[in-house]
């Protein structure tokens, strides 16, 4: 029997841009990643290793220089951005809300894709709510007067009003206190496993990959340098750039699995 494709490819990518003195700088270089749905794979690497620019990529904020992403086995270059947008969502670092409510806010896909507005007393609503902890008395506040940590609870059920099937994670956690950071991060992995989305999250450090994520691909120098399942690969990388980098940032974790 034929398996389907996975939800989301990443296949033979490279990228660059345009820096500050006008030379085209390589970001990414023949970069390849899977995510099936029910499924988290977390990308780690230093700061300026290229996983913001993968994420762009992965919704056709950017374009490849070369090699394909596929969404369903499809090249996301054959859809049209806003549709493809309403498919594989995407939490950006920072929270950016609307001016008005947070009910205003949660509109705005439905809105966008005019169609019914939400049911806010309804059932599937109120679940989607409760696995994102954006609580229903919040609806009537001012969207951009919640602090940092609800915010973000709130653009995390924006995008999932939008019925994605792939979420895209730019360092969703790195602005959040740790009470807020483990809420957040407990709720990225319930929505892979109820809600059968294919999560792929960027982050610098270990802690969220541990946390929720079941596979890790470890990004240096733009490239793909290894990969596998978080514990795994944690305890026993076979790269040395890796082991030094996993060293650097979260030595307690290689102690405590080895």
């Amino acid at each position: 029997m034929a398996h389907s494709p996975p939800l989301l490819k990443v296949d033979r990518v490279d990228a660059s841009h345009v820096n500050e003195t006008g030379n085209r700088q390589i970001v990414l270089k023949q970069v390849s990643v899977c995510v099936d749905a029910g499924e988290v794979v977390a990308v780690i690497g230093p700061s300026g290793s290229g996983k913001s620019t993968l994420l762009r990529l992965c919704n056709r904020l950017i374009e490849p220089d070369a090699g394909q992403i596929l969404y369903e086995g499809r090249p996301i270059s054959e859809i049209n951005p806003p549709e493809l947008r309403k498919q594989v969502g995407f939490l950006s670092q920072k929270p950016f809300l609307y001016q008005g409510s947070v009910r205003h806010n949660l509109s705005i896909p439905a809105k966008l894709a005019k169609k019914p507005m939400p049911d806010f007393a309804g059932d599937q609503v109120l679940e989607l709510l409760d696995l994102c902890q954006v609580h229903s008395d919040w609806l009537d506040r001012e969207a951009r007067k919640l602090s940092v940590g609800q915010q973000q609870r709130v653009c995390l059920a924006r995008v999932l009003m939008g019925h994605c099937r792939v979420l895209l994670l730019d360092e969703p956690t790195s602005a959040l206190d740790p009470p807020t950071a483990d809420a957040l991060t407990q709720t990225f992995r319930k929505l892979a496993l109820t809600g059968k989305l294919a999560i792929l999250l960027v982050t610098h450090d270990l802690y969220l990959p541990k946390i929720c994520a079941d596979r890790m691909v470890v990004l240096l120098n733009g490239c793909v340098v290894e990969e596998g399942p978080v514990a795994e690969l944690i305890r026993s990388p076979k790269n040395e750039a890796v082991r030094r980098f996993l060293v650097r940032t979260d030595a307690p974790a290689l102690e405590d699995q080895t």
